[in-house]
């Protein structure tokens, strides 16, 4: 932060506020679950900031899933790899221009001048406004380098050179690249780095707790390592597997049953199982079942979540793969049942979408 000029030490003007700041300390794993790094940030409190006064858009759109499993599947059909880079301490990299003061940092304090305050020059994890300013300058860097941004997705930048395409998808502080050609990757690597420090990882292998395994003319996306992470936490490591995630031809009902007394976890075991679908659309419909009853959830509406997690630990291989044998056409299927829901009589409709050769969207 010092080498980054993140603030200057001001007095503090009479008619402005600042905000508080604390150290936040965290363990980060690898793909295989071992332990990574010990990771410090400071992070600033930013709900005490006034909307008008020292903070204005916060709006931060990042790639979605679908996109990101269509450069997936574009990769494999073509036969190209996928690298990925880090930015390191991300939000230091974006100027601030609002008029924003907060406190010297615990443990940090300035012994000659304890009384003064920081006025921030650069964004800080917390702030309201620090993931628009990251974005803005990085997307205002690539589109003067001569990548063009998608008309889909305000995250997806593409940019043609002698030798092909080179394709950037940007997810806050990590970018996935590929191209068709070796000496483009390079380049690209070398001119990030220019600009941005940053954390060349190499050939994509963990993304967003999804485990990637890349061959010549194959990717294959999983999540067995947060599936087994999620198994350990909700005490269902020992289960026995169960081969359907849902009964046939089973009625949930919202008043039967006695209720969850808590609904906390309830809520949290549903929101693992929802993300755990970016990968497995077997899935998508037992979880959007469950989901229906997360205000006030009983005890067939757990024991439904139990027997998806035994099926879990049954399927943990399972995922999508992608391989170079077809053209990248897109095709969609979608369906809908007839007034299933024994309360309301509503329809329970689906669809799924693929690209290439393996699914790219899907839903229920």
């Amino acid at each position: 932060m010092d080498a980054n000029v993140t603030w200057e030490l001001v007095a503090l003007p009479k008619d402005k506020t600042s905000i508080g700041c604390k150290w936040v300390y965290k363990i980060k794993h690898n793909e295989n679950g071992f332990m990574n790094i010990y990771k410090a940030r400071l992070v600033a409190k930013g709900y005490a900031q006034t909307y008008g006064i020292d903070y204005e858009e916060t709006y931060n759109p990042v790639a979605k899933m679908t996109i990101i499993k269509a450069i997936i599947a574009m990769a494999a059909t073509k036969g190209w790899s996928l690298h990925q880079m880090d930015v390191k301490n991300v939000f230091l990299h974006g100027d601030l221009q609002e008029e924003v003061y907060m406190e010297q940092p615990p443990c940090y304090v300035n012994q000659t001048r304890p009384n003064l305050v920081c006025r921030l020059k650069r964004t800080l994890y917390g702030l309201k406004q620090a993931p628009r300013v990251w974005l803005d300058k990085i997307i205002q860097y690539l589109v003067t380098s001569g990548f063009q941004t998608s008309n889909a997705n305000f995250s997806l930048y593409v940019k043609k050179t002698d030798h092909g395409i080179v394709v950037i998808v940007i997810y806050v502080d990590d970018l996935v690249i590929t191209r068709d050609n070796d000496i483009d990757i390079f380049n690209l690597k070398k001119f990030l780095k220019q600009k941005f420090e940053m954390k060349d990882l190499g050939e994509l292998r963990y993304f967003l707790n999804i485990d990637l395994v890349q061959s010549p003319k194959r990717i294959w996306l999983l999540q067995r390592q947060y599936a087994l992470n999620k198994l350990s936490k909700y005490g269902m490591t020992s289960c026995k597997p169960i081969s359907i995630p849902l009964e046939q031809n089973v009625k949930l009902s919202a008043d039967e049953g006695y209720l969850v007394e808590d609904t906390t976890m309830y809520i949290r075991i549903v929101g693992s199982l929802i993300y755990m679908t970016i990968t497995r659309l077997d899935l998508s419909y037992a979880v959007g079942v469950v989901s229906q009853f997360m205000q006030i959830p009983r005890k067939p509406h757990l024991d439904a979540i139990r027997r998806i997690l035994r099926y879990i630990k049954h399927t943990l291989q399972c995922g999508i793969f992608y391989e170079a044998k077809s053209q990248l056409q897109v095709h969609g299927y979608t369906d809908v049942d007839w007034a299933s829901n024994v309360l309301n009589r509503r329809s329970t409709s689906g669809f799924i979408f693929s690209f290439g050769s393996g699914v790219v969207s899907w839903n229920s």
